[in-house]
């Protein structure tokens, strides 16, 4: 029976090879679709996660600023409200620390042998480094006694070395200006690709006791970076922070406090489900496209029972059972379906790669559980709309099939 199923199946197909291949199509077009969006949201899951972990190992950022609902703090980066000698408080009192980063930046114009750029100055510490990850590509980083004598050294990013002195040049010695202020470049730091105002390798750093006399003018910090020892001890090394700071600010009710903690991991999961969210409408989006080939399906099979009324009823007048016509009609529309499933995953893999060469911004990720799920619907599409006009062709009755013209 599943013989002679294959065999009836193939040559019912291919006896009107453009209405069977236009019915693919709607499948191939739906399949791919969903496999191509699907990719781009993991790609852009997998892109934000590497972001947020490249900027530091285990880290938490304390900003100044109203804690609220939901971890958004009011006017983080504007406020006023911690000060160095919290980030030394932090270094000093708190276990599992270790590395911690106080930090004062600002844009501002620098300018460099006829060349200038509008970039983030970031005033810190050598500590900085250990906490964000930075490596040096040549050069060295800020010092200590470059913080303690207010030095006027920078280091700069690999973007910002190359708008000001060109892609791969050398200018370790060379002077830029930042606020009319010249400074000497000590270093330049490793490329980690990114984009935004917060792209480390367009950043220039500076000693942030520079910063703060030259730069800023402020007495204040715009964010305390700590790196805990381990992932485990980050819960722990937030809390205690967080009682610090409320004993420093003489805050007692934490609902109150004039700054907000947020650690990477909890970044990373706010960005997963972002993406996440991102990714189901890019899918389901799609996916109409597959209702649609769906009900392409549905019409030619109803078709196709019209078309062979006479021959359905010359079948069951010789004896042929309900469900052999029944699971003949049915075979026929889920052919269609794997068909077009098959070629679907082929084009929407290849439309994926496609997406990640030509367009820089977006990076592809095509994992197996999409294939798979888009396969898997694709089939379910086949035997939800072929069912219908199966159960038709399966219920007609002999006579009155052999009687129509």
């Amino acid at each position: 029976m599943i013989a002679d199923i294959l065999k009836e199946t193939f040559w019912s197909l291919s006896a009107n090879k453009v209405r069977s291949g236009l019915t693919i199509l709607g499948i191939v077009i739906g399949i791919a679709s969903v496999i191509t969006m699907v990719s781009i949201g993991q790609g852009a899951q997998a892109s934000i996660a590497s972001s947020i972990e490249s900027i530091g190992s285990n880290l938490i950022i304390v900003r100044p600023g109203a804690q609220r609902t939901g971890g958004v703090s009011s006017g983080a980066g504007s406020n006023t409200t911690l000060t160095m000698d919290d980030s030394n408080a932090i270094k000093a009192e708190i276990q599992n620390v270790q590395a911690i980063a106080p930090e004062d930046s600002r844009r501002a114009q620098v300018t460099a042998k006829g060349t200038n750029t509008n970039t983030q100055i970031v005033g810190t510490v050598p500590d900085y480094a250990t906490v964000r990850s930075i490596a040096m590509d040549s050069g060295t980083f800020i010092t200590d006694q470059a913080v303690k004598s207010s030095a006027k050294v920078a280091v700069l990013g690999a973007t910002a070395r190359d708008d000001l002195f060109g892609a791969s040049s050398n200018p370790i010695g060379q002077i830029i200006r930042i606020r009319n202020v010249d400074f000497d470049v000590i270093g330049v730091t490793v490329a980690k690709g990114g984009s935004g105002f917060t792209n480390p390798d367009d950043s220039i750093y500076v000693p942030i006791t520079s910063a703060q006399h030259f730069i800023t003018g402020d007495t204040f910090v715009s964010t305390i970076s700590v790196a805990a020892v381990d992932q485990a001890s980050m819960v722990a090394v937030q809390n205690q922070i967080s009682d610090l700071l409320l004993k420093r600010h003489g805050i007692s009710d934490p609902l109150q406090a004039d700054f907000s903690l947020v650690n990477q991991a909890d970044i990373i999961a706010t960005a997963s489900s972002i993406t996440g969210t991102f990714t189901i409408l890019l899918s389901s989006i799609a996916g109409i496209s597959l209702l649609v080939g769906g009900i392409g399906i549905m019409n030619m099979m109803l078709t196709t029972v019209t078309e062979r009324t006479r021959e359905i009823g010359l079948r069951k007048a010789v004896g042929i059972k309900k469900i052999y016509i029944n699971m003949q009609f049915l075979a026929e529309a889920v052919a269609l379906t794997f068909l077009g499933g098959a070629a679907g995953v082929a084009l929407g893999w290849g439309a994926s790669i496609l997406v990640t060469k030509f367009v820089s911004s977006l990076t592809t990720q095509v994992s197996m559980s999409s294939v798979l799920l888009a396969f898997g619907v694709s089939a379910g599409v086949g035997i939800v709309f072929g069912f219908y006009p199966a159960r038709r062709a399966a219920n007609l009755s002999p006579m009155e099939a052999l009687r129509y013209e």
